[in-house]
């Protein structure tokens, strides 16, 4: 019988009840069964009202502020939802399906001090990142929705950002660093913990059990921390964050650990570009004008905090990436995310320093059998930002 104490703990045998004993076998008094039959008869029969029982107009769905059955899926009025959904149940994997034996051979043998640096600070940041995005689905942002079927694939993304901490944590613990020393970085570090910062300010914001979207203030508060969430910290600062190791790898280092990003990459596309769907659909359905200003403030303090962290990481340049091309990815990936959104690009003409990225991001190779489990995605190698 499982332990419901310790689920892990061996099962316990049942052992047999023991026999009843002849004053057990008697039947109850008449008078007593009767009174128990009255007693019964005597409680009365509640009814619970029903309610508007009409039938669900998909029509009637609206992102958040509506009014519809939040616990009827179908009809669905945001099928590319379910569709998300549907994609990331392909995208199944755990960071002990890839072998890391090569990573601690090359961390300890051939990394230079400068690559270990840029290595560690890179774990360092991703580790808090991916907990503050698992905060701000799971605890800010799912509540607020009022469809299912965008519910439905966020819980999914909330899964998936722990995952993404249970990889930079195996990473960590693999490589045999320093975890406390590791995980406290961003609190020390100004260039970490200013990003950390500005992150946890816009969480702040929307995490709160008193906000109210029927307030316009409100609304466009929400909305801002959604663009910020969806295009500059995931479709940014995520995508342009792992590729320093992406530069290892294809200078055959760190081919593990790059592997593991891969995936991650993988599901960061589709968080970002969902969650861009998702503010674009508030926007037209609360009818939202964007305040320039503050989109312009946002993308301004979000490269001033990339440049310092960028400076921090790459203070001496590694073979095959340097600051300056980190920077200049950071905003030519603005640019693409602002297209998605139909806003102004923040960086007109800046150009990609990085062109190997994005194919550098695609699991797209052929692997031996018998060293590495084969844990190709179905689909996504194909996902397109624009």
């Amino acid at each position: 019988m499982l332990n419901w104490d310790d689920p892990l703990a061996k099962p316990v045998p049942i052992e047999p009840p023991p026999a009843p004993t002849a004053a057990e076998k008697q039947p109850a008094h008449p008078h007593v069964v009767e009174e128990a039959a009255k007693a019964l008869q005597a409680e009365p029969v509640v009814e619970t009202p029903l309610a508007d029982m009409k039938p669900v107009n998909p029509e009637d769905k609206r992102v958040i502020n509506g009014m519809t059955d939040i616990n009827q899926l179908a009809p669905f009025k945001y099928p590319w939802a379910w569709e998300y959904f549907l994609n990331g149940n392909k995208n199944h994997w755990t960071p002990l399906d890839i072998n890391m034996a090569q990573d601690v051979h090359d961390y300890q043998r051939k990394l230079t001090l400068e690559e270990r640096h840029v290595y560690e600070n890179v774990l360092s940041y991703l580790t808090t990142s991916d907990i503050l995005a698992m905060r701000n689905i799971g605890l800010a942002v799912m509540e607020k929705m009022s469809a299912p079927e965008l519910q439905i694939y966020q819980a999914r993304q909330v899964y998936e950002e722990s995952l993404h901490t249970w990889t930079y944590q195996h990473c960590i613990e693999t490589i045999g660093l320093d975890q406390g020393e590791i995980y406290n970085r961003y609190r020390v570090v100004p260039e970490i913990n200013k990003k950390i910062q500005i992150t946890n300010r816009r969480l702040s914001s929307i995490l709160r059990a008193d906000i109210n979207l029927r307030d316009p203030d409100e609304l466009q508060n929400f909305v801002m921390a959604y663009i910020f969430f969806a295009a500059i910290f995931e479709g940014c600062w995520f995508y342009n964050g792992f590729s320093p190791i992406f530069a290892l790898q294809r200078r055959g280092l760190m081919k593990g650990t790059a592997e593991q990003l891969q995936y991650i990459m993988r599901d960061e596309v589709l968080h970002a570009s969902f969650g861009i769907r998702v503010v674009k659909q508030i926007i037209l359905e609360e009818n939202i004008t964007l305040d320039k200003k503050a989109l312009r403030d946002m993308w301004d303090e979000a490269e001033t905090a990339e440049i310092g962290y960028a400076g921090y990481i790459l203070r001496d340049p590694i073979l095959g990436y340097s600051k300056e091309d980190h920077i200049g990815q950071f905003r030519f990936t603005a640019n693409r995310r602002a297209r998605q959104l139909g806003i102004d690009e923040p960086f007109p003409g800046a150009e990609a320093t990085l062109p190997w990225l994005d194919e550098q991001a695609n699991l797209r190779k052929e692997k031996n059998f018998f060293e590495t489990r084969v844990t190709e995605y179905q689909t996504g190698g194909a996902l397109k930002w624009d």
